[in-house]
């Protein structure tokens, strides 16, 4: 099993912060916000590898961060070619991107780079291994609906099979949202090509996820703990204060 770190965005609303940083490297405590997610991903056992996504102009940047690194786990660094926010290929083209270039059809664990949380990321993938051959995907309870409304809101039935999901509702249905964690047994890869050609939504991967729910078996695990999206400055600066001591 391979696990893909989503790190190809271009940071344009945190631009005021971290200027020519790419997000998932900005400093949260003591270190870069990407360290967090490896050191969840080396829980793992059956993980060989973490593929980093990123683009033409932040690439140096994860080069010198990885050669940084004392690493449990080899980390490679690919280059979607981009270098503009109006040239990105967005969440599902990079991952359709990555999994072109490989030469035998894997499991893959795919998680955006801007995700931080306190869960044990064993724990969801014995849930998801589990659950084979259905995508299983991490859920957060962030217990307010009115916040809902910037994510995708999911329902889930008492085997934690997904019901319902809405991108970005005006009215969420609930508090349960996506997070940015999914795992795709070998056996679901081909499931991109067809939504591809149904759809031209390449950018949030919410919108796959969402076309995986309505067509095909989707699980969703529930995460606890903390958990911080940073999408603004405001969460940012909350996962900061969380984490400034550790």
């Amino acid at each position: 099993m391979k696990a893909l770190i989503l790190a190809a965005g271009y940071g344009t609303r945190l631009a005021s912060v971290i200027q020519d940083t790419p997000k998932p490297l900005i400093p949260v405590g003591q270190r870069p916000l990407i360290d967090y997610v490896v050191d969840k991903l080396g829980d793992i056992k059956l993980l060989t590898e973490i593929v980093v996504v990123t683009n033409n102009k932040f690439t140096g940047h994860f080069q010198k961060w990885s050669a940084s690194q004392a690493k449990k786990l080899p980390i490679r660094v690919v280059n979607d070619g981009t270098n503009t926010p109006e040239e990105r290929l967005g969440s599902v083209g990079d991952i359709r991107f990555v999994w072109a270039q490989e030469s035998s059809p894997q499991d893959w664990l795919i998680i955006g780079g801007d995700n931080l949380f306190d869960q044990d990321m064993s724990v969801f993938m014995d849930f998801a291994i589990q659950k084979t051959p259905a995508v299983s995907i991490g859920v957060f309870d962030i217990k307010d609906i009115s916040a809902a409304t910037k994510f995708g809101v999911v329902g889930l039935d008492n085997h934690q099979k997904i019901t319902s999901f809405q991108e970005k509702p005006k009215d969420p249905v609930s508090s349960h949202i996506a997070m940015c964690v999914y795992y795709f047994p070998k056996q679901t890869l081909g499931f991109l090509g067809e939504y591809l050609s149904q759809s031209k939504a390449v950018d949030a991967a919410g919108s796959y996820i969402q076309w995986l729910s309505e067509n095909k078996t989707v699980y969703g695990f529930q995460f606890s703990g903390k958990w911080y999206d940073i999408g603004s400055i405001e969460s940012l600066n909350e996962a900061r204060r969380a984490f400034s001591n550790k």
